[in-house]
């Protein structure tokens, strides 16, 4: 069987490598163009899964444009039997439409539920206990196909978004592995999903991640560590912005207004919220590195006792 993978960054890898580890045939990668970035922007740069692709020998498409003729020629001279998806752009019906299998997709929740550009970080914030990956074959409307096969994966009370993403890429190459040797061996059973039991899980904007204190303790927590490290639960403190990445909960309800903040030893930042204290432990203030909060403590006075 003649396979087309297509992603690009970090967490797309370990599938892409599982694969070809369990001699599949991998016949090409499809993963975004190169760009500048780093120090002045001066630094080309290439996708995680383009340098793996190029260790492990395998052809890579590079497409600007997804629907463009010269892509599509390209695309179907690999003759692929079918297209794996992980961490990738929404393509045209033209091209997962293109394989006599099919496109199939892992989505980092268990569908129907979390649909969207941010599963792992909705299912961390709306305090979920247990998450899980999906694959699915692609059809119009995203996020809606048919499920093959699923795996749960269980949300510690701390865990952040970073810790859950970096557990998820493996748990969800093991399920890439067993989607693609299913259709090898033509032993597929595909559920439909249940729309009525459908939750979203939309793109995340910084006015989005601006931390509302008013809330109770444990909603806020999971607020945080819902978009921890990347791109952070922000608030402002004596007027500059900071992101909180890390805290803890103290249930210690008092007369203190929401937002007010306690740092009496240089060594613990506790912010009120409605029925107790965030304690923060790691943050990261405007324009500096993440730091923990007794280093940020020792060289910076609080002026104001209020978080915004």
């Amino acid at each position: 069987m003649r396979i087309i993978f297509m992603g690009t960054p970090e967490f797309a890898v370990p599938s892409l490598e599982i694969l070809v580890q369990n001699h599949l045939n991998v016949v090409a990668v499809v993963t975004s163009p190169d760009h500048y970035g780093g120090r002045g922007g001066k630094v080309l740069l290439e996708s995680a899964v383009k340098k793996s692709a190029a260790k492990l020998g395998i052809p890579v498409l590079q497409p600007t444009n997804l629907k463009s003729e010269s892509f599509l020629a390209e695309l179907k001279s690999f003759h692929a039997d079918v297209q794996i998806v992980v961490a990738f752009r929404m393509l045209p019906e033209v091209v997962w439409n293109m394989p006599r299998l099919g496109t199939f997709n892992l989505h980092g929740s268990l569908l129907p539920k979390y649909r969207g550009a941010a599963p792992i970080n909705h299912a961390i914030i709306q305090g979920e206990k247990v998450t899980g990956v999906t694959s699915f074959k692609l059809q119009h409307t995203i996020d809606t196909g048919d499920i093959m096969l699923q795996e749960e994966i269980p949300i510690e009370l701390n865990e952040t978004a970073g810790e859950l993403h970096d557990k998820m890429m493996f748990v969800g190459a093991n399920v890439i592995l067993r989607t693609v040797q299913q259709l090898q061996q033509g032993n597929v059973t595909f559920y439909p999903q249940k729309e009525g039991a459908a939750t979203l899980a939309p793109k995340i904007f910084h006015h989005t991640c601006k931390i509302d204190f008013h809330q109770p303790v444990l909603t806020v927590h999971n607020f945080v560590r819902g978009l921890s490290p990347y791109p952070g639960a922000w608030c402002v403190i004596d007027g500059k912005e900071i992101k909180l990445l890390k805290a803890d909960i103290i249930l210690e309800p008092d007369s203190h207004s929401e937002g007010f903040i306690k740092s009496e030893d240089k060594k613990s930042l506790l912010i009120k919220c409605q029925d107790g204290y965030l304690k923060v432990l790691e943050l990261k203030p405007e324009g500096k590195k993440t730091m923990k909060t007794s280093d940020f403590l020792n060289g910076y006075q609080i002026q104001h006792d209020e978080a915004v």
